[in-house]
C-alpha cells in the first residue's frame, strides 16, 4: 500500500463529496499513514474543553477534523479549476507537479 498522496500542505482543494461538498479551503496538514488531510474550515467538529490549570480557560472549540484525501481535488492557482495532478521531468532532472488542464508548474 502507497502513502504518498497528491495533495500537500498549502495546496488549494475543494471538497468533492460528503457534508462540505464544493467547499474551498488551505490544507492545514497530511496524515500519509491514514490517508487523510486537514482542510481549512472543512469537516469541523465541536470538542468540549476542560479547564486543566487554575486561569486556563475552557469551553467549546471548533476544529477542524481529517478527511479521505481521495475526497479532495486540487486547484490550480492559475487557472482557477479544479485538476488532476500530473508529473514534469524537467532539464535539470527535478521533477515537478504540473496542472492537467494549463500545464502550469504548481
Amino acid at each position: 500500500m502507497s502513502n504518498k498522496l497528491h495533495i500537500k500542505k498549502g495546496d488549494t482543494v475543494i471538497v468533492l463529496s460528503g457534508k462540505d461538498k464544493a467547499k474551498k479551503g488551505k490544507v492545514l496538514s497530511v496524515i500519509p499513514k491514514k490517508e487523510a488531510v486537514i482542510v481549512e474550515g472543512v469537516a469541523m467538529a465541536t470538542k468540549h474543553k476542560k479547564p486543566r490549570r487554575q486561569g486556563d480557560a475552557g469551553g467549546i472549540i471548533h476544529q477542524e477534523t481529517p478527511i479521505r484525501a481521495c475526497k479532495v481535488m486540487h486547484v490550480c492557482g492559475k487557472c482557477g479549476r479544479p485538476t488532476r495532478i500530473g508529473r514534469q521531468v524537467l532539464e535539470s532532472g527535478e521533477i515537478v507537479r504540473v496542472c492537467k488542464h494549463c500545464a502550469e508548474i504548481i
